[in-house]
């Protein structure tokens, strides 16, 4: 009998199958024309049974659909031998989702960033259905194929339209298709209870077909199971026609017990918590059986694109000593932030301090920056959430790890193959925890690196702050010098004129300004001290101190270690499945299974206790920087106090320098009424004392004449003169420094309006 088939262009062998089902199966074949792989599904007797025009359906659909998100047709042809039609279609090396999902490293589920791109390709896919007026009807992870593109990326097609049909939006269909665990409860109740109900169906049946796939990619096991599985038929309609709305699973652990209802997706779904709250909702929503709330198409390519476009931020707990990661939607702002990391961790927004690299996340962005716009954050490098009201760090309890089957005494190698995949899937939850710890006490060095600059940076910055601010405030303290002086002269002033002096409300402007002045002096050496004992290095000493009793477990290579033993876990279930697939062994290979089961023991036990290795190492970490925590969060509300004071002593030099500025022009304003009287009295003094000078003789001889009572009045203008060619110079002397002190005070107020926050 040969193998080997084909049609015109294409040639396949029976032997390389890539699926198969109801109605055909699908071989891996290739182009005579120029060796491209491609997929050839060929169709059997049952097939060939239906009605024509049912055949010819699948053929119509593929030719009408041509998205990226579904396989695409390359040919149909008919097969040499048999003339059967054939369907000719890319091949989708990475295979189907069901089978990938039976992988032990997907056991649990998908990890986040493969699950969210199934559900954007499985969504673009089915809304280029939809918008071709077809269902598909078939909808199963055994349905949607991994296609790895060139450059290494992956996109997931819908494939097999065998029970697709047009179907306009209000239209309904009677014929049954599909796989029964995922089917809509109504046509499970005919299809599979073979129940003559009167019902017909729409498009969305669907939408349920979606949801348990997806709750299938994201947990790596069906929303609905009654003990027994697919035998215990009406269990399985009882459990998706019982659940109220809101329910997106009920499980039944023993035979005729009680159904275990979650509106939760399982702890060990591999999905953050924050993808989970947006996921939930959606399978809610799907899973719905109340036909006022069933969803549309539109509601449900909606809440996709919703969960889809979000931007996710990875966030490092440093209280916990643990990663998380919130979905911020385009339009959110930073209280919506605030609020998501309030939900996961407790700390209240107003707590809450986040570093961006060695900064605050606040100085890359404002409060009203859209969540779109926000910085990009990865979970090596994520945002470093501390809390300013709480110093403590003390790591969650270990979450429970599968235990590692035991083999039984007798080999049976149907029974040795399905442990050997079980504890292949429990190294796997083991490596990605041993991960996990590796990850967060790397962390824990890298937010001692990114605090220690943010307050180096601080502590540099308020120090620099202090030290200008005591020097705008000595020149503060000149300009106020120079103002008494000047007060000193317009009194002296005021008496030489004989005119009492003003009332004043300033007794000295030095004696303020040199308050001032004092406080910033005292600020100055606050923020020098600070910097110098909490300089980089020496709050790094507290953290590298400790580390001598915290060894990361990460520099021990310890998840490593971890993925050598997973691989030789899958290695020995590889084995074990071959042997499986030979039904008979020889004696010799039944001893190479023996080792492998023992290998597989041995290697499971070597995996559990590098698990119990890592947690104790993670732990200790965690108290390390816990004890530098409390220090570094110390200094930190040290220099904001020391940030605080030095804002406020600028604000009384902002104050008084804008009264001395007023003070100088009062002051200029006076002196130069001082000078105008002064110039007058100057423009008198010669007359005065030419008549001064002049001889004054009596009729007797020509002696000098007795002064007269009236002379006295001559002698004061001439000390008068004295007293205002003193008051002159003073007088130009005061004007001189006045009027130097006047930039120096309209400087200092633009100096000190500069650094007042």
């Amino acid at each position: 009998m040969s193998y080997l088939r084909g049609s015109e262009n294409y040639v396949w062998c029976t032997t390389s199958v890539l699926g198969k089902g109801a109605t055909g199966a699908v071989y891996q074949g290739v182009n005579k024309n120029n060796g491209e792989p491609v997929a050839v599904k060929t169709f059997n007797q049952v097939s060939h049974m239906r009605p024509h025009e049912v055949q010819m359906r699948e053929f119509e659909v593929l030719k009408k659909v041509k998205h990226e998100n579904i396989v695409k047709l390359l040919a149909i042809e008919e097969e040499q031998e048999s003339r059967g039609k054939v369907i000719v279609m890319e091949l989708c090396t990475g295979g189907s989702l069901f089978n990938i999902l039976d992988d032990p490293e997907n056991t649990y589920g998908l990890q986040e960033d493969e699950f969210l791109l199934v559900l954007e390709h499985l969504t673009a896919g089915m809304k280029h259905l939809r918008d071709n007026n077809l269902v598909h009807r078939d909808l199963k992870p055994g349905n949607i194929m991994k296609f790895i593109n060139e450059d290494g990326t992956t996109t997931y097609k819908l494939t097999d339209f065998g029970a697709a049909r047009e179907l306009q939006e209000e239209e309904q269909f009677v014929s049954l298709y599909g796989t029964e665990e995922y089917l809509h409860p109504d046509m499970y109740e005919r299809a599979v209870l073979r129940k003559p109900v009167g019902k017909s169906f729409g498009a969305t049946v669907d939408l349920w077909s979606i949801g348990v796939t997806l709750y299938h990619v994201a947990t790596g096991q069906l929303p609905f199971r009654p003990y027994g599985g697919r035998r215990n038929k009406e269990t399985m309609f009882y459990i998706t026609t019982k659940k109220i709305s809101g329910v997106i699973s009920g499980t039944q652990t023993t035979e005729n017990g009680p159904i275990e209802w979650s509106r939760e997706l399982p702890s060990h779904c591999q999905l953050s918590v924050g993808l989970r709250k947006l996921v939930t909702p959606l399978l809610a929503g799907l899973l719905e059986i109340d036909p006022p709330r069933i969803w549309t198409f539109d509601r449900f390519f909606s809440e996709v694109q919703t969960a889809t476009s979000t931007k996710p931020v990875h966030i490092f707990h440093v209280n916990k000593a643990a990663s998380i990661k919130v979905f911020l939607k385009p339009e959110e702002k930073y209280e919506h932030l605030q609020n998501y990391i309030c939900e996961q961790t407790s700390v209240v927004a107003e707590s809450q301090i986040l570093l961006y690299k060695d900064m605050l996340l606040l100085s890359e962005i404002d409060e009203n920056t859209s969540g779109k716009n926000y910085p990009d954050t990865t979970a090596e490098v994520p945002l470093m959430l501390f809390n300013k009201n709480n110093n403590n760090v003390s790591m969650a309890p270990e979450p429970e790890i599968p235990k590692f089957p035991p083999f039984p005494n007798k080999l049976v190698v149907e029974t040795d193959a399905s442990l050997a995949k079980t504890a292949c899937s429990v190294g796997h939850v083991i490596k990605r925890r041993v991960e996990a710890l590796c990850a967060a006490s790397q962390l824990c060095g890298a937010c001692v690196s990114r605090w220690g600059a943010l307050l180096a940076s601080r502590l540099s910055g308020v120090a620099a702050r202090a030290q200008a601010l005591a020097a705008h405030a000595s020149c503060l303290h000149d300009a106020a010098r120079a103002l008494d002086l000047a007060a000193a002269a317009h009194r002296l002033a005021q008496s030489a004129a004989g005119t009492p002096p003003a009332a004043t409300t300033q007794d000295s402007w030095a004696a303020s300004a040199a308050l001032v002045s004092k406080e910033a002096e005292e600020l100055r050496s606050a923020g020098n001290s600070l910097r110098a004992r909490h300089v980089p290095p020496a709050l790094r000493a507290h953290w590298d101190d400790a580390l001598l009793q915290a060894p990361c477990p990460h520099d021990l290579h310890l998840h490593l270690k971890a993925k050598t033993l997973v691989d030789r876990l899958r290695e020995s279930w590889q084995h074990l499945v071959r042997d499986r697939a030979t039904h008979t062994l020889t004696y010799n290979d039944e001893q190479f299974h023996l080792l492998e089961r023992i290998t597989v023991a041995e290697t499971g036990r070597r995996a559990r206790a590098l698990l119990q290795r890592a947690s104790p190492l993670a732990r200790t970490r965690a108290d390390a920087i816990a004890d530098w925590y409390k220090v570094a969060q110390t200094v930190y509300l040290q220099t904001q106090i020391l940030d605080k004071d030095v804002a406020a002593v600028e604000l009384k030099v902002l104050a008084l320098a804008a009264r001395l500025q007023d003070a100088e022009r009062r002051s200029r304003a006076v002196m130069a009424d001082v000078g105008a009287q002064l110039n007058a009295i100057k423009a008198e003094s010669p007359v005065e004392a030419e008549k001064e000078k002049a001889p004054r003789r009596n009729c007797n001889g020509g002696r000098p004449a007795r002064p007269a009572a009236g002379d006295s009045l001559s002698a004061g203008v001439s000390a008068r003169g004295v007293g205002v060619r003193a008051l002159l110079s003073a007088h130009e002397e005061v004007s001189t420094r006045v009027a130097a002190n006047s930039a120096l005070v309209a400087r200092l107020l633009h100096l000190t309006a500069d650094v007042t926050p």
